[in-house]
C-alpha cells in the first residue's frame, strides 16, 4: 500500500483503538447482559418463593377443596403482584391454572412434563429456560419451583417474565456505549492524527532533505528539537550531509582543478580503463585527432586512434602493467606525436589504468629536417666554392702560374668563387642579425611608389638585357606603408631579382598595389607577378626556408645564394607583414607582400624567431 507513513501509522493506531473498543463493548454488553439475567433470576426467584407460599395451601387441599376457579383466581393475583406470569403445574404436568390462559381454554393446555424448566425443578429444585412461548408468542424467561417436599411434590410454580424488558434495558446500554463508543472513536481520529503527525512530521522533513540532498542541493539541514530517537537520527543525518558536503566540495574542487589541467595542457591525455576502453579526454587530444570527448567516452582505443604503432603500444601497457613510450605518425596529416603510456594502478572497469600522453613533435621533426638540410646546403654551398677556389690554386702550384693566360683565367675564377662565397656569409650574418634582433626597424610612412621606383632603377638593366616587359600600377591614392624605406627596397629587389633569373627571355613582370580588402586591419598588399618557370604547389610552403631551391643546378647556374627570399620573409615579417607565393596562370609565380599602413602600425611587431625558415 504506497501510503505515507504518517496514514500508516494513524491507520494503524485507528484500527488498534477500533478493535480495543470492539472488545470491550462486546465484554461490557455481554457482561451487562449477564448481570440483567441474574437481577432478573434473583427478583423471580423470590417472587416464586412468594408465589410458593401464596399457593402451597390451595394446592395441600385436595381437588374438590380447591376447585380449579380459586386456583386460577389466586394465580391471576400473584401474577398481578408479581408482575409475571403464573403458571401452577401438576405432579404429572398437567397445567393446573395460568394467570396468561381463560378460564375456558385452560383445559386445552398441553402437558407441561416435558419442558425444561419443568424437568429441572423435579430434579434439582429449580428450573430456568428462555425460549419463545407458544401461548403468548413472546420470548419468555421461565423460572419453576416445586411445591412440598422434593421426594413428592404436590405441584410446580413457574413465573415467566417476557425478555422484552431486558432487551429493552440492553438496547438501551448499547446505544449508550454506542454513543460513548463514538466519541470515543472521534477523539481516537483526532488523536491518532495529531500522535502521527508528531511523530511523522520530523521522518518528513528528513525525508524532504534528503530529496535535496540526492538533488544536490547541499544546504539544507534537519531541525533537530527533541532528545529521542528520531533527535538522533535528525542530527546524524545532518553531521553526514555536512561532512558529504565537505566531500563534495573537496572533489568538486579537485576535479575542476584536474578538468583545468587538463583543458590548458598543450598535450593530448587519454585515460583507458583495464579493458582498453577510454575513460576521458582532454581539449587538446580532440583538436590532435578531430574526435570529440563526449563520442571517444565509452569507446575501445582502438576504435577512437586507428593507427596499429599506437594501439600496439597501448596494449604493451595494458597487459605487462609497464610504462611504454613510442612515436607515431598520422598518415593522412603527417603530424607526429610523441606517446607516453604511463600505468595508473586501477584494476577494474571504469577505472583508471594506464594514462597516455601525446605530445605534437610535428614542429621539432620539421625543424630536426629544416636544421639537417641547412647544414647539409651550407656546407654544400660553401664546400663548393672552397673546392673550385682549393682546386685552382693546386693548379698554380703545379705549374699553371708559369704561363700568364692561364694565370689569369685561374685568378679571375679563383676571384669570382670568393666572391660568391663573400655573398653567402654576408646574406647569412645579416639573416643572423634579422633574427636575434640586432636590426632595428623603422616605423616611417613609407610610399610604395617611390620604393618601386628605386628598385626598377637598379632592376631595369638587367630585365631589359633579358627583353623583360615590366609594368607598373600603383594606384595614386594607396596608403602609405608603416616600416623602414631601406630594407623594403631590399625585400623588393630581392623579389625582382628572382622575377628577372627565373623569368625566360622575352618575358614579362608585372608590379601592382592595392589595398588589402580581406584584413581587419589597415593593410596594402605589393604584388610582383612573372611569366617565368613557376613554382610547383608541392615546393611552395618551403620556398622560404634558407638554402631551399625547387631546381639547385639552375639556381647555382644563376647565381643564387638560396638565402634570398628567407631574409625577405624575415623583414616582412619583422614589419609585422605577410608574405606568400601563389601560381599565376597559365605560367609563372606571384609573390604578395602585406604590410600595415602608418595609420594601423602594431606596437609590439617581433621577429617570429620560432620559425625554422
Amino acid at each position: 500500500m504506497n501510503l505515507p507513513i504518517r496514514w500508516k501509522v494513524a491507520i494503524g493506531t485507528l484500527l488498534a483503538v477500533t478493535l480495543g473498543l470492539a472488545v470491550a463493548g462486546w465484554v461490557a454488553l455481554h457482561s451487562i447482559e449477564q448481570i440483567e439475567l441474574a437481577r432478573l433470576i434473583e427478583s423471580l426467584e423470590t417472587r416464586t418463593g412468594l408465589a410458593t407460599i401464596l399457593l402451597d395451601p390451595l394446592l395441600g387441599k385436595s381437588d374438590r377443596q380447591a376447585p380449579a376457579s380459586k386456583l386460577q383466581t389466586m394465580a391471576r393475583e400473584v401474577s398481578r403482584q408479581a408482575h409475571a406470569r403464573v403458571t401452577v403445574i401438576g405432579p404429572e404436568g398437567r397445567v393446573l391454572a395460568d394467570s396468561e390462559t381463560p378460564d375456558e381454554t385452560l383445559s386445552q393446555l398441553e402437558n407441561h412434563s416435558n419442558r425444561p424448566e419443568v424437568i429441572q425443578a423435579l430434579v434439582t429444585g429449580r428450573g430456568t429456560d428462555i425460549r419463545l412461548s407458544q401461548t403468548t408468542g413472546k420470548r419468555m424467561f421461565y423460572l419453576a419451583v416445586p411445591i412440598g417436599p422434593p421426594s413428592a411434590p404436590r405441584g410446580i410454580v413457574r413465573l415467566a417474565l417476557p425478555m422484552t424488558t431486558i432487551e429493552a434495558r440492553v438496547q438501551d446500554l448499547k446505544r449508550a456505549l454506542a454513543i460513548a463508543f463514538g466519541v470515543a472513536f472521534a477523539v481516537s481520529v483526532v488523536l491518532s492524527v495529531l500522535l502521527a503527525r508528531g511523530l511523522t512530521r520530523p521522518l518528513s522533513d528528513m525525508a524532504a532533505v534528503a530529496r535535496k540532498l540526492a538533488d544536490g542541493t547541499l544546504g539544507h539541514r534537519i531541525p533537530a528539537t527533541s532528545g529521542d530517537e528520531v533527535g538522533v537520527l535528525a542530527r546524524t543525518m545532518n553531521q553526514m550531509a555536512e561532512q558529504l558536503e565537505s566531500k563534495i566540495r573537496e572533489v568538486s574542487e579537485d576535479r575542476a582543478q584536474l578538468l583545468a589541467m587538463l583543458a590548458s595542457m598543450v598535450e593530448g591525455i587519454m585515460v583507458l580503463d583495464c579493458r582498453g576502453t577510454v575513460l576521458q579526454v582532454n581539449p587538446a587530444l580532440e583538436r590532435m585527432f578531430m574526435v570529440w570527448g563526449r563520442e571517444a567516452r565509452g569507446r575501445a582505443h582502438w576504435e577512437v586512434i586507428r593507427h596499429h604503432d599506437f594501439n600496439e603500444l597501448a596494449k604493451r601497457a595494458l597487459e605487462t602493467r609497464q610504462n611504454q613510450s613510442g612515436e607515431i605518425t598520422m598518415a593522412l596529416s603527417g603530424r607526429t606525436f610523441r606517446v607516453e603510456a604511463s600505468v595508473a594502478g586501477g584494476q577494474r572497469e571504469n577505472e583508471a589504468c594506464a594514462v597516455l600522453v601525446f605530445h605534437d613533435i610535428t614542429a621539432l621533426r620539421r625543424l630536426e629536417k629544416v636544421r639537417k638540410d641547412f647544414v647539409a646546403n651550407v656546407s654544400h654551398e660553401l664546400r663548393t666554392p672552397l673546392t673550385s677556389i682549393k682546386g685552382y690554386v693546386e693548379a698554380l702550384l703545379d705549374g699553371a702560374k708559369d704561363d700568364p693566360d692561364q694565370t689569369v683565367r685561374f685568378l679571375d675564377i679563383i676571384l669570382k668563387q670568393s666572391d660568391r662565397l663573400n655573398l653567402i656569409l654576408e646574406d647569412l650574418l645579416q639573416l643572423s642579425r634579422i633574427e636575434s634582433g640586432e636590426v632595428s626597424f623603422k616605423r616611417d610612412p613609407v610610399d610604395l611608389s617611390a620604393v618601386v621606383d628605386r628598385t626598377l632603377a637598379l632592376i631595369k638593366p638587367l630585365a631589359d638585357k633579358k627583353g623583360h616587359a615590366v609594368t607598373v600600377a600603383i594606384p595614386p591614392d594607396l596608403p602609405p606603408a608603416a616600416g623602414d624605406e631601406e630594407q623594403l627596397v631590399q625585400v623588393l629587389t630581392n623579389l625582382l631579382d628572382n622575377a628577372v633569373k627565373y623569368t625566360p627571355p622575352q618575358g614579362s613582370i608585372h608590379i601592382a598595389g592595392q589595398s588589402a580588402k580581406d584584413s581587419p586591419l589597415s593593410m596594402v598588399e605589393l604584388s610582383v607577378t612573372d611569366t617565368g618557370l613557376g613554382i610547383p604547389e608541392a615546393d611552395r610552403p618551403r620556398i622560404f626556408e634558407r638554402f631551399y631551391r625547387v631546381d639547385k643546378a639552375r639556381s647555382r647556374e644563376l647565381g643564387g645564394t638560396g638565402l634570398g627570399l628567407s631574409i625577405v620573409k624575415h623583414i616582412v615579417e619583422a614589419h609585422g607583414g605577410q608574405i606568400w607565393v601563389e601560381g599565376n596562370h597559365p605560367v609563372g609565380s606571384r609573390f604578395v607582400v602585406r604590410l600595415p599602413t602608418s595609420k594601423d602600425v602594431p606596437t609590439d611587431v617581433q621577429l617570429n624567431l620560432a620559425s625554422p625558415t
